[in-house]
């Protein structure tokens, strides 16, 4: 189906506005939700659920999706999931409750669950060697790019129409996946297993249970009995499984993949690294606009420069890695991670733009050098019957590490913000409202006319988000030297594994129309 480069072009470029969709998806509905609360009336946990809901169903979906891809044809569920998420974005848009608009962001979870895992294990089947890691750097790209791309989107789009349009902006894109999609090969592996109903419930129960416990924790506090009810409940949930397919020829939930080292350490990267930058355009933006004074548009447009370094990087890693191989590259981006986290925790409120675009700068720079070759080094390692489920292991690793990144660094954040706030000359209902948020605090500074609570709640902002810039530089040392350590070149993979994958990618054959 795609006998010309012309034609591989536009399926990739299919597969990135797929994920480019999704990265949308994961930060505009931020900027809209103030609206949404005045017009729905939404409450606060409301409002929360609108956000995580998608977050959940999308991470808990993720592994059986590239199981599903292997048994029933890859390029077939790469569309189905596209579909589901355009027939969720139809739902927000019609959408007149805060249920409605929550059970629409579900139903785009679950269809995004199908399309991350799939977009990256049909690569593959139409890309070799160097084009393989082009095609990697562009779908990672395309993938972060729709993140910051989010707020500045639904800024100008919440300034000239209703919020229901946030959901009208994925429609066409959808669209546009969907039609080039169909240039894809469906390739699937013949030897796949049935689908285990029983196992799919336990994960999905499982990790659904573990990420609302994470997500819940900050705002219940860890020691709620819901909360330690339902990090138990998954605990039981994905031990059974992990029992359950250990016993099982061919298991959903493949971990003796992290048994190879170059998959495994590769993965490690890419986890810590989706949690760093996943925490930080968690924080980031509330500085920007809160702390700084910016509008969503605006806010939006200042995170841009953490893209600069990311779409420079696309483009160089082949050649960089062809030349220098991908554990330098690797270790170079995660000390430039380091090195912009620890500059960031250095911020101060009176601090310009200028120090924060220079830190955002080099954080993209980090992202691009780890992320690009630790991607292309992740997929690289599996063998081509194992590229959905190794895929949507990966994918749905880097999700819950998404995750748990917001919620434990959100945590912290929270945490120092209500310590250095000085609320004690306040009523305790207004102390107890300024403590919520830096948004709240400035609220309740201008009901009471308090200039010094808007001074103090700032600077209980950056203090806060400077504590977790700072826990992220750690962290983000401490994977540098553990991969100049530890992480083997991918391309140095042993003949026979060499021979193994081209005899696997000899029996991948095309799937017919009737699978």
């Amino acid at each position: 189906m795609l006998d010309s480069q012309k034609a591989k072009r536009w399926a990739l470029v299919g597969i990135v506005v797929s994920v480019l969709v999704l990265g949308f998806d994961l930060t505009i509905m931020n900027v809209a939700l103030p609206t949404m609360a005045a017009d729905l009336g939404a409450s606060t946990g409301e409002l929360q659920w609108i956000v995580d809901s998608y977050a959940v169903v999308f991470a808990a979906c993720m592994l059986p999706a590239g199981l599903l891809g292997d048994r029933f044809g890859r390029r077939k569920l790469l569309v189905t999931g596209l579909v589901i998420f355009m027939i969720g974005s139809c739902m927000g848009v019609f959408a007149d409750s805060s249920a409605m608009v929550i059970a629409a962001r579900a139903v785009m979870g679950a269809g995004g669950a199908l399309i991350m895992p799939l977009s990256l294990a049909v690569i593959p089947s139409l890309f070799e060697g160097a084009e393989r890691t082009k095609a990697i750097g562009a779908v990672t790209a395309g993938a972060s790019i729709g993140m910051p791309l989010g707020p500045l989107l639904g800024g100008w789009l919440l300034d000239n129409f209703w919020w229901g349009s946030i959901f009208v902006l994925n429609i066409p894109l959808v669209a546009i996946g969907i039609a080039v999609c169909m240039l894809i090969p469906d390739t699937r592996d013949p030897s796949a297993p049935r689908v285990d109903v029983f196992s799919t419930a336990l994960g999905v129960l499982g990790l659904g249970a573990l990420v609302f416990g994470v997500i819940e924790a900050p705002s219940r506090g860890w020691g709620d009995s819901l909360v330690v009810a339902t990090l138990i409940g998954s605990v039981v949930l994905l031990v059974g499984l992990v029992l359950r397919e250990r016993r099982a020829e061919r298991p959903m939930l493949d971990l003796g993949l992290l048994g190879d080292r170059a998959f495994g350490w590769n993965t490690l990267v890419a986890v810590l690294a989706t949690l760093v930058v996943t925490g930080l355009l968690f924080v980031t933006p509330q500085y920007l606009q809160a702390v700084m004074g910016n509008d969503p548009f605006g806010t939006g447009l200042r995170i841009a420069p953490l893209m600069i370094g990311l779409i420079v990087v696309g483009k160089k890693a082949p050649k960089l890695m062809e030349r220098f191989g991908s554990r330098p590259l690797i270790t170079l981006g995660m000390v430039l991670f380091a090195v912009a986290m620890l500059l960031g925790s250095r911020t101060e409120v009176s601090d310009g733009y200028g120090y924060t675009a220079l830190w955002l700068t080099i954080t993209g720079f980090g992202f691009g050098f780890a992320m690009v070759p630790a991607m292309d080094g992740a997929i690289g390692a599996l063998p081509q019957d194992r590229a959905g489920s190794g895929t949507g292991l990966l994918s749905t690793l880097r999700q819950v590490g998404g995750a748990i990144g917001v919620a434990v660094l959100g945590s912290v954040l929270s945490t120092r913000f209500i310590d250095r706030i000085d609320t004690d000359q306040l009523p305790a209902a207004a102390a107890d409202r300024a403590e919520e948020s830096v948004v709240a605090a400035h609220g309740v500074a201008d009901q009471l006319s308090l200039p010094q609570l808007t001074q103090s709640a700032n600077e209980a902002y950056v203090s806060g988000m400077n504590t977790v810039l700072l826990i992220c530089g750690i962290a983000a040392l401490l994977i540098a030297v553990l991969v100049a350590v530890r992480l083997p070149e991918h391309n140095k993979q042993p003949q026979k594994k060499k021979e193994d994958e081209t005899q696997a990618a000899a029996e991948l054959a095309p799937a017919d129309s009737s699978g």
